[in-house]
Formats: structure tokens, sequence, C-alpha cells
């Protein structure tokens, strides 16, 4: 059973100013993000306005940004609600989420300096010295600095928007939370082989690793997770 939205879900804080609609969505898909809003969840105005500090409209444009993003869904006579994804979903999203940052990787290839390939390469250094155990948020935030680096490479603003679409639906499962020493072994080397690539600006085999990379990460996602795209009961 879902739990009810609390008083302090969404923490009361809102980013620097801008928009009040634009605000009111980046603190919920932070939210969604990290599990504080499950799939599932139902999203009232009221309850989110008055947690928010703000009226119901820019809240209910944001859910609606966030619709349009695929993160919320609305449902007669329900609302909205943190949207769920079936198995298939979800195999599909990866899919794409291969393509589009294949295809990245390739042009950052050709384009990346040689200071974002040291980031890459201190990124790898931190990830290492992480443990799947113990450090599983910093994991997430190590693994999310490392694609973003490889993204802002490729240098274009609108292939950035579409792979951060498809990179926030499988966080949504919470694809780390089953991590292993195992996984995490995995993950380093497609990192550490990718930035291998990038350096001698090889775009050909920087598209190969990355695509391997994603669709290894969607097997191991996809094995966690039932045939509805819920997490398998122990």
């Amino acid at each position: 059973m879902l739990a009810p939205v609390r008083g302090n879900l969404l923490e009361g804080r809102l980013p620097a100013p801008r928009s009040a609609s634009a605000a009111a969505g980046e603190v919920i898909r932070e939210a969604i993000i990290d599990g504080r809003l499950p799939p599932g969840q139902r999203l009232k105005e009221e309850e989110l306005a008055r947690e928010l500090g703000m009226s119901r409209t820019p809240v209910r444009e944001a859910l609606l940004m966030l619709e349009s993003e695929g993160l919320v869904e609305s449902i007669p006579r329900r609302g909205a609600t943190v949207r769920s994804y079936a198995v298939g979903d979800l195999d599909d999203v990866y899919q794409l989420r291969a393509l589009l940052e294949g295809y990245s990787a390739r042009r950052a290839a050709a384009r990346i300096s040689a200071e974002d390939v040291e980031r890459l390469e201190e990124s790898c250094d931190r990830f290492d010295r992480l443990r799947a155990e113990d450090d599983l948020l910093d994991l997430v935030k190590e693994n999310l600095l490392f694609h973003n680096v490889v993204l802002e490479a490729a240098e274009s603003d609108r292939l950035a928007g579409l792979v951060r679409k498809v990179i926030e639906i499988p966080l949504v499962y919470k694809s780390f939370y089953w991590y292993s020493s195992e996984q995490k072994l995995i993950s380093q080397h497609y990192h550490r082989q990718l930035t291998r690539a990038l350096r001698v600006r090889d775009a050909e085999r920087a598209e190969l690793i990355m695509k391997e990379h994603v669709l290894e990460a969607r097997d191991f996602l996809l094995s966690q997770l039932g045939p509805g795209g819920e997490e398998e009961q122990a």
C-alpha cells in the first residue's frame, strides 16, 4: 500500500527564483526520482501546493509538464499519479536510451576536451573507491555525473534533453537499489573502457561501449522486476 503524502515530503524547499511552475516541477521531479513519491502515488494538487507554499495553478502546470516528460500520468476519476511502467515499457526506454546515449558517445569522441577526459578519469577513480553496500546514493550521483560529462561533451542541447528524459524513468524504479559488488565492477569496467575510447577519439568504439553499458543495465533492472514492472519479492 502506498504511503500518503507527508507534510515534509517535498521538504518545503524551492530552487532559486524562477517561474513558480518550473520550481514546483523541479521539486516534484526530484521527489519522484529519489523515491519519496513512488510509482502509483497519487499527486493531489491541494496537498502539494500546501507543502510548497504556493497556489494550485503552478502545481497543476508543473504536473502537466511532468506528464509530458513521462513521469506523471492522469487517470480518470483518480487524478494525477506517478506513472507506473510495465517491463515492456522499461525495455523500450532502455532501447531508446542505448541508441541516444550511444550516439551521444560517438559525438563526444569528436568534440571532447582534455579537461573533460580528465573529469571522466577522476569520476572513475571516485566510483572505484565507493562500496555498493554502503555508498549507494553516492554511486547513483557519480554514475549520473559520468554520463552527464559525456552528454555535455556531445554539444547538442536537443540530444541532451532527449537523453535526460530516458535516464530519469529507470531512476524512478531505483535501478541502483539492488546494486551488488559484482554489478558495480561491471559498471566500473564500462566507464573505464569508455573513457579510454574517448581519450583516443575512437567514435565507433565509444558508441559500442555505451550501448553495451546501457543494455547491460537494462538486463539487470528487468531481472529484478516482476512481469508488471514491480519488484520481485523474495
